[in-house]
């Protein structure tokens, strides 16, 4: 198949190309892979990993400042969603060792969000927050630590 088949079927019909690039690789058909769109998709798919790890980290943020600053309104949903992201998160990182490179910068944006997420949640104002996450990562990941 031409490049120029591979970009139309690309822009037409993801799945379709997908599966035969797929098919390619698999009966050995290299020359007739769609290299640069498949070189994007891998990086896609990269991308996405890292904004799972950044969501799930922004759940568990928002609980857990929530649980710290909201103490009134501590439940067993709280903690059964603060219990369900740190299992998540192992389970995430487990799959993807090399994220674990990424953490600093990923805390930092799942922090950020979590602010905003939790001021909107809680109706108090982001100022009542620490400006940078209080928690350590070991924290935020260990079954026996909710802040107080």
């Amino acid at each position: 198949m031409s490049s120029l088949s591979n970009e139309k079927l690309y822009d037409r019909d993801f799945y379709a190309w997908a599966m035969e690039q797929a098919a390619l690789l698999r009966t050995g058909q290299l020359s007739a892979l769609d290299l640069d769109n498949i070189a994007e998709e891998m990086e896609s798919m990269g991308r996405r990993e890292n904004s799972e790890l950044i969501n799930r980290l922004t759940v568990l943020l928002t609980h857990l400042l929530k649980w710290q600053y909201q103490s009134s309104f501590q439940g067993r949903s709280w903690t059964l969603t603060i219990e369900e992201q740190r299992a998540k998160i192992t389970e995430h990182l487990e799959e993807n060792p090399s994220l674990k490179s990424k953490l600093a910068e990923a805390i930092k944006k799942a922090y950020h969000f979590a602010l905003i997420e939790t001021e909107r949640q809680t109706g108090l104002p982001r100022r009542t927050y620490p400006p940078q996450c209080p928690y350590t990562f070991a924290q935020m990941l260990d079954d026996d630590f909710l802040p107080e």
